[in-house]
């Protein structure tokens, strides 16, 4: 259909279904932040679950593994049956499965009802932005995305403080229940406003295309993981990553073969596609270690409670919430290359500040560093997934989504799992134990900064000279990790600067099936 012809309206209700989407989306985002400062209460024999280490990371891991492995799988399905159904039912799966995380008696059961929230949250994510896609006349679709961006941001900060009020008056499992009235009537407004939509014309399943993407994700997010826990150097994981990669090779020859692919993997050969889903990557890579290593320094060596370490997240939140909305029209005056540059080269700076972070730096330049981030990712986020879904014609609407969500999801998994892994190799070979510590004791403290803590109180004397060593190790480890994370979101300036538009170029959603045509 010619620009000229083509209805330049979008739904009359759409304003309303993005405040629906935008509750639908808080409750996944906000889960898992609001996780991150339970961490030590479950960890409790008393008040929680007395999970060890290798368990809290699975509570984490688990949701990861199956919502990357899921994401593109779910965006298809989305298209196909109907993505107000992808919605509510993923809604409905995450609310039931927040109920049985809430009422856990063991780690083991945790890490399930965990999986079985990253299956809901693979429906749900995907489902939120295609609808965006549908409901909004290409005009004003950036800026919707620029809300939904937003919101993101806006979780990520009510996440931390929720938790810790919550932990502060109510047992552990208050902050998965908290989730379950919020999904009630998420479903509710979405039955009630958001209208059914899915592509009209849908090829076959791709059966094959479909298994290859779940097996390939699967295992290089496993790898990941396992490379994050254990060092890339063991071939646990190097060969899961190496095989998951050789799966994923395999699902693109795949893909270019067939008449109905899942993904017509084409769609990389577009610039315009291929720089936006690398600086998604590269930016959660960053951005996502960063407040891994973040959250232990405020609780381990700033001593930060949970409500506290949560407020100091809630300048990353301002930044986004005030930027992100107004990020499309700063595109349409500047431009997405100088908008994203910049907005990468902020994320690099407050990234930057934290070699300077020191035990006792005053910690407004955490706070500081915080809200330049978010103020940076408000200027990368909407301009990029914009760029993506603009690609795409609006019936594939749930597939632009996924591929978008997908590499987020693995850029921030591995992000977490390579810096985590820099700031644990430095701290093991920093610290020093004091003399006198038995070798029990000794090998805990080398673990983590945790297990240093864990030791501490029935260390006697040697407790302050090791919390000390274990605090400039954990520091020093940070540090290192920081200037990883810099080079990272660097490199993303680096693609913005090289392979995005200078303008933003308006195209009708058959376009790129023209060009894909041609090529």
């Amino acid at each position: 259909m010619d620009t000229q012809t083509q209805p330049r309206t979008g739904h009359p209700r759409r304003w309303p279904i993005l405040g629906v989407l935008v509750i639908s989306l808080l409750v996944v985002v906000l889960d898992n932040t609001v996780l991150n400062v339970a961490m030590s209460t479950i960890a409790d024999p008393q008040r929680g679950l007395g999970a060890t280490q290798s368990e809290l990371e699975w509570a984490i891991n688990s949701y990861t593994l199956v919502f990357a492995g899921l994401l593109f799988t779910a965006g298809i399905l989305a298209d196909r049956l109907g993505r107000r159904l992808s919605l509510v039912v993923g809604l409905a799966v995450f609310g039931i499965a927040s109920l049985i995380s809430a009422y856990a008696t063991s780690p083991d059961q945790l890490i399930a009802a965990r999986a079985l929230m990253g299956l809901g949250a693979a429906a749900v994510m995907p489902a939120t932005l295609s609808i965006i896609a549908n409901v909004f006349d290409p005009r004003e679709r950036p800026r919707a995305i620029g809300v939904w961006a937003g919101a993101v941001g806006l979780a990520v900060a009510i996440g931390p403080v929720l938790g810790g009020v919550l932990l502060e008056h109510f047992w552990w499992g208050s902050v998965f229940l908290i989730n379950v009235p919020i999904v009630v009537a998420g479903v509710a407004l979405v039955l009630i406003l958001v209208p059914e939509s899915r592509d009209p014309k849908p090829n076959r399943i791709d059966v094959v295309g479909v298994l290859l993407s779940i097996v390939g994700l699967t295992l290089l997010t496993y790898g990941v993981i396992k490379g994050g826990e254990d060092g890339f150097g063991t071939a646990p994981a190097w060969s899961t990553v190496v095989t998951g990669l050789l799966v994923l090779v395999a699902f693109v020859i795949w893909e270019r073969r067939i008449a109905y692919p899942s993904l017509d993997v084409r769609l990389f050969t577009n610039r315009q596609f291929s720089a936006s889903t690398g600086i998604i990557g590269l930016v959660f890579f960053a951005a996502m270690g960063s407040m891994f290593f973040g959250a232990f320094y405020l609780q381990m060596v700033r001593g930060y409670g949970p409500l506290a370490s949560g407020a100091l997240f809630v300048p990353f939140a301002v930044g986004q919430m005030i930027f992100a909305p107004v990020s499309a029209s700063m595109v349409k005056r500047f431009g997405p290359k100088a908008v994203s540059t910049v907005g990468l080269l902020l994320v690099s700076a407050a990234l930057g500040l934290w070699v300077f972070i020191d035990v006792d730096t005053p910690i407004a330049l955490v706070a500081v560093a915080f809200f330049v981030q978010g103020v940076g990712m408000a200027n990368v986020m909407p301009p990029a997934t914009e760029a993506i879904m603009a690609t795409l014609p609006r019936e594939k609407a749930g597939v632009g989504s996924a591929v978008s969500n997908t590499i987020r999801q693995l850029g921030g998994a591995l992000g977490v799992a390579v810096l985590g892994a820099v700031v644990s190799s430095v701290y093991r070979a920093h610290l020093t134990e004091p003399a006198g510590l038995p070798g029990a004791a000794a090998d805990l403290a080398r673990e983590s900064i945790a297990g240093a803590y864990a030791v501490a109180g029935q260390a006697g004397p040697a407790a302050p000279a090791l919390l000390d060593g274990a605090n400039a190790a954990f520091v020093t480890g940070m540090h290192y990790a920081a200037v990883g994370s810099t080079v990272f979101a660097l490199l993303g300036a680096l693609v913005a600067v090289l392979w995005l538009p200078s303008r933003k170029t308006v195209t009708s959603p058959a376009e790129p099936e023209r060009q894909l045509a041609d090529a």
